[in-house]
């Protein structure tokens, strides 16, 4: 399988479908006070590298973001891959380059916030594979019962 990963705009007209699942997922089971993803427009701004993953075709099938916190920190955003695309090793190629891309930016740390529900086991699973640890809340959060905090040294 072919796959290409580039920095994009997160305004792109065929990321729609991408950003209306992530906001689907969100809402789908996490209460509206707990839900801390970005506006599509929030995440075109500088200090944010927006990533998309492409299949051969050129379709946009996972989409993730690396949001500075300051000079050595950084948090994953917006990580999400089609539904009907999962389980073909997607998630994995994604969160590789978003790992890359904070070390290209010499990021120390990627941290990042998760749900608590069932529909987020698997991603907790794919962090935590990666080395991500829990940690406590980070810059801009506080302590929340729908949320999980991960943080993974570079």
């Amino acid at each position: 399988m072919t796959l290409t990963v580039a920095l994009e705009s997160p305004l792109g007209p065929d990321l729609d479908l991408l950003f209306a699942r992530h906001v689907e997922a969100m809402h789908s089971d996490t209460p509206p006070e707990s839900i801390h993803m970005l506006p599509r427009e929030d995440l075109a701004v500088p200090g944010i590298d927006f990533l998309v993953l492409r299949d051969g075709q050129g379709t946009a099938v996972a989409m993730g973001a690396i949001k500075r916190i300051d000079a050595t920190h950084a948090e994953l955003k917006s990580m999400h891959v089609l539904a009907e695309r999962r389980g073909e090793g997607l998630s994995r190629a994604m969160l590789s380059a978003l790992v890359a891309q904070a070390r290209t930016r010499g990021f120390a740390r990627l941290s990042l916030e998760t749900g608590v529900q069932d529909s987020f086991r698997a991603a907790r699973a794919l962090y935590a594979g990666w080395g991500f640890t829990e940690c406590g809340p980070f810059q801009g959060y506080g302590p929340d019962p729908n949320s999980l905090f991960m943080t993974l040294a570079l």
